[in-house]
């Protein structure tokens, strides 16, 4: 069994051109790309070799054909294949826990009216990163070749992607450009600004109270609409639905016994910042074989070895 597309997957992730794969896995570059293209099927040696090369456990080439993202906001070969191994991480997720509905309004609709369905107070937006995932948004920060953040849907479910070598002030105007973006506006740099804090609220208060540094509230002030450019130490915003998820579900497999619990035997429910949960749904088996099936691995995974696989391998 052979996927020509995840071999493409993985290359492109790697940021390999077929020639520099070939060098490293020792065959020839033609045959980088019939396999590629399913001209010709690599024997198990093969694959493993190229699995070795790439860092992938050879059981990724050999998976399913990966979901194709909708509606990508760049084109960008780097992009659709991190938005590809997220929505597998994602459905991985989903099949583990309940985690919150997408609740995005319809398409279009403004700032101000976002915020009112949104029940945001008045002032300036909380954590982006908590408010789109409380929303349904499946927000991701993965290191992409330098394309940036964007965005794409799968099947329903909006996915944001953030650049962690940015400013936390930068990802958090990223996060509204793209839940704009999501939302189908032209100018979605607009929307984000208006989003992050409205014009009508600009007067009397400090650029300190939005969360922002002092070049983007005093361009936002004048009514020009940039991307922050200077950080003035605030803290990067963070999930608060993954490190709740991940702690409820090595919980359970601790109580668990590790790689051996019946699949469905633990249920414990965590509050992922509102009235939406996140339940785990198998036992401890079921994440150790995901966790042996995707990277090889041995034993039980941790939060830290899990996410460092996410971020730093795939």
């Amino acid at each position: 069994m052979f996927t020509p597309s995840r071999l493409t997957l993985a290359r492109t992730r790697r940021g390999l051109t077929a020639a520099e794969l070939a060098r490293k896995a020792g065959v020839t570059a033609g045959a980088i790309t019939e396999y590629e293209r399913g001209q010709r099927r690599p024997q198990q040696a093969t694959q493993e070799v190229l699995a070795a090369a790439l860092g992938f456990p050879v059981t990724f080439l050999s998976a399913p054909e990966p979901a194709q993202p909708q509606a990508i906001s760049t084109p960008r070969p780097e992009a659709v294949c991190v938005a590809q191994l997220a929505i597998e991480f994602s459905g991985w997720l989903e099949r583990m826990f309940v985690l919150p509905q997408p609740d995005l309004p319809r398409p279009r609709t403004g700032p101000a009216e976002v915020r009112g369905q949104w029940r945001m107070s008045t002032g300036p937006a909380p954590n982006m990163v908590q408010l789109l995932e409380y929303h349904g948004v499946r927000v991701f920060s993965v290191d992409c070749a330098g394309v940036g953040a964007f965005s794409c849907w799968h099947n329903g479910t909006p996915f944001v992607f953030l650049d962690p070598a940015t400013t936390a002030e930068r990802a958090r105007f990223d996060a509204a450009v793209e839940l704009g973006t999501l939302l189908g506006h032209e100018e979605p740099e607009e929307f984000a600004a208006e989003f992050l804090m409205p014009m009508t609220q600009l007067e009397g208060t400090h650029h300190r109270h939005w969360h922002v540094d002092k070049e983007m509230f005093d361009e936002r002030a004048r009514g020009v609409v940039t991307a922050p450019t200077t950080a003035v130490g605030m803290r990067r915003e963070t999930s608060k639905l993954l490190t709740k998820v991940f702690r409820a579900l090595f919980r359970a497999l601790r109580e668990n016994g590790t790689t051996h619990a019946a699949p469905g035997g633990a249920r414990a429910d965590v509050g992922v910042g509102g009235p939406q949960r996140a339940r785990v749904r198998v036992g401890a088996d079921g994440v150790a074989g995901w966790w042996r099936t995707r990277t090889g691995a041995q034993g039980t995974p941790y939060p830290g070895a899990l996410m460092s696989f996410w971020g730093k391998q795939c």
